[in-house]
């Protein structure tokens, strides 16, 4: 007997019920991880503690796990996002050269955020409406959406004489707290609380889990894989203006090898490349864990070679240990 709408509504929500209890159980080994690098971290380079180097910490990291958060929605629906970087680069050029034109800086913001949102609708439109590869789609936009970041300017920098408000979005400090800190922090809570406490974060969830399964409920899986590019090419972009802002200065050749950074603190944070499984929190943690590393790595003076080789290590190691939790959580 065919299953009928609701029971495989059903289904999908109990599946998804363990899922997240396997989600907690990967974000809390994470967790205990993270803290114990950090206490290694203090022990090694007594300078790790400092007040100065942990705001410094926070701010470098926080470009990349803005990025991270919507990349981790992509990944969730089984989807991929390759364009994120030139689309962060494209965004931090045209607030540049919007405020250099005259446009008041909200105006410029808005519109950079929009022009964001614009770049991953049409990657994840492709990829929902005409059933394209987000892999493929997305690889496209990297290379046409950095060409148009080139093209604005003939690719030199752009700006340089951007308002104080303006830059102190992105090196700006409340005490010593940095605001673009506060910016991932708040990304990030938001994110996790549309994942876990909203219908639309269990369809991201549900379309990753078994897409022919969602769309026999009833769910709007098309709608869902756009909206998650959406949401990824918005963020970015907001990455994109937080890096001008600090630099007081648009540059076409930022963000490159961002979608790598990025990619890597979401499967570190415990989210399937394949969908359904992971979270915000997982990716939080990572990536604060990825920059107390390199954070440690350099504070010890080694080299840049050994960074790239620990960091392979570690994420395949990540990938071991969360097949072994999913097959475990399978027999369970």
């Amino acid at each position: 007997m065919t299953q009928t709408a609701p029971e495989t509504r059903l289904t999908w929500t109990g599946a998804l019920t363990r899922r997240r209890g396997l989600d907690l159980i990967r974000g809390s080994n994470l967790l205990l991880v993270f803290l114990l690098l950090c206490v290694v971290a203090s022990l090694l380079a007594p300078e790790f503690l400092t007040t100065r180097n942990i705001s410094n910490l926070l701010q470098q990291s926080s470009l990349t796990g803005i990025v991270a958060v919507g990349m981790t929605m992509v990944i969730l629906t089984a989807g991929i996002d390759l364009s994120v970087g030139s689309t962060a680069a494209f965004a931090g050029m045209l607030v540049a050269v919007l405020i250099a034109h005259g446009v008041n800086p909200v105006l410029a913001l808005l519109a950079t955020l929009v022009a964001g949102a614009v770049a991953g609708l049409l990657m994840g439109g492709l990829s929902a409406y005409l059933s394209l590869p987000s892999f493929m789609t997305t690889l496209a936009g990297l290379t046409s959406i950095r060409g148009l970041t080139y093209l604005l300017t003939g690719g030199t920098p752009a700006g340089g004489n951007l308002p104080q408000g303006f830059r102190l979005l992105g090196g700006g400090f409340i005490g010593y707290v940095p605001i673009v800190g506060l910016v991932f922090i708040g990304v990030a809570i938001v994110a996790g609380l549309v994942l876990r406490a909203t219908t639309f974060g269990e369809y991201v969830y549900a379309v990753g889990s078994n897409r022919e399964a969602a769309r026999l409920s009833g769910l709007p899986v098309r709608a869902v894989t756009a909206a998650v590019f959406v949401i990824s090419g918005l963020l970015a972009a907001l990455a994109g203006i937080l890096l001008t802002s600090r630099l007081t200065i648009g540059q076409p050749t930022a963000f490159n090898g961002l979608e790598l950074d990025a990619i890597a603190a979401v499967v570190l944070g415990g989210t399937n490349l394949f969908g359904g499984r992971g979270g915000v929190f997982g990716t939080f943690i990572a990536v604060l864990l990825l920059s107390v590393l390199h954070n440690l790595f350099n504070l010890l003076g080694l080299s840049s070679f050994f960074q790239m080789v620990v960091t392979g290590v570690i994420l395949v190691a990540a990938l071991i240990l969360n097949r072994l939790l999913e097959h475990r959580g399978n027999r369970a």
